[in-house]
Parts: structure tokens; C-alpha cells; sequence
């Protein structure tokens, strides 16, 4: 599912235009992405939360040439899935 799919699910359920779900969702995502790049933790209840996390530098190696590279310390994000949301996949 893309995300115009999911604008359209998602209006088909509320009866919200298809404008007015699609400035939601942005706004949602948005919002998301601005307090995880703060460092701070997205808890939705039932589905799950989203967090920052730090990867170390390291030293990796190129596929092509076997050379040593650097690869420098980056912020990454993690999702990690509610009960409902894993009890809801696992759903046998």
C-alpha cells in the first residue's frame, strides 16, 4: 500500500475528503519526524513507537575493491511494533 492508497482507505472509512485526510496524514508524519529528530519518543498505544537511535563509526569495507572505508557515526530511527499490532499480524 502506498501512500495515496492509504489516503483513500482512510477517507473511505471517515467520509473526510481525500484533501482533508491527505493534509492529516502529512501533518501527522510531520509532527513524528520533528519530535523523533529531537530525540524524543512517539508512543501510539496498540501500534507501536518510534524512536532515535546511534550507530558508531566503524570501519567497513568496499564490495567492489575490498578498501578499508570509514563510515562515520550516524542517528538512525527504530520502530518497534505494539502487542495489538504484533498480536494482529501473528493473527492465526
Amino acid at each position: 500500500m502506498n501512500k495515496q492508497e492509504l489516503i483513500e482507505a482512510i477517507a473511505g472509512k471517515t467520509g473526510s475528503s481525500k484533501a482533508q485526510t491527505g493534509e492529516m496524514l502529512d501533518t501527522l508524519l510531520e509532527t513524528v519526524k520533528k519530535a523523533v529528530s529531537k530525540g524524543q519518543s512517539v508512543q501510539l498505544v496498540g501500534f507501536g513507537s518510534f524512536s532515535s537511535g546511534k550507530r558508531a563509526a566503524r570501519i567497513g569495507r568496499n564490495p567492489k575493491t575490498g578498501e578499508e572505508i570509514k563510515i562515520p557515526a550516524a542517528k538512525t530511527v527504530k520502530f518497534t511494533a505494539g502487542k495489538a499490532f504484533k498480536d494482529a499480524v501473528n493473527k492465526k
